[in-house]
């Protein structure tokens, strides 16, 4: 059985995407928090909305990036206040996490 253990993250990104290239419009992205480069992370953007990714949504895409949710593991959320370096005014930011561990043979 396979005991790593990794951190996926889900926002919102309001200006743009940082992988698989950088797209206009607000967008859901999940990235699997690993070691090395942030730019080489697994990572998953959906098409342009502001609706929320259901569960399904975000069990398929883990799936596509080769991850499961941890047994017993739910997403939380916490909010923050936006990075000052955006060219628009600061606004509240929801942050969705969750623990998550490697299909099959590992990462």
């Amino acid at each position: 059985m396979n005991k790593q253990i990794f951190g996926a993250q889900m926002s919102m990104r309001c200006c743009d995407t940082t992988s698989p290239a950088a797209t206009l419009g607000p967008r859901w992205q999940l990235y699997v928090a690993m070691t090395g480069l942030v730019s080489e992370w697994p990572t998953y953007t959906w098409p342009p909305t502001t609706e929320i990714p259901t569960l399904d949504e975000r069990a398929h895409a883990l799936t596509d990036l080769g991850f499961a949710l941890v047994e017993g593991a739910e997403w939380e959320w916490t909010e923050h206040i936006g990075p000052d370096y955006h060219p628009h005014p600061a606004r509240v930011l929801l942050l969705c996490s969750a623990k998550v561990r490697p299909l099959g043979g590992g990462v």
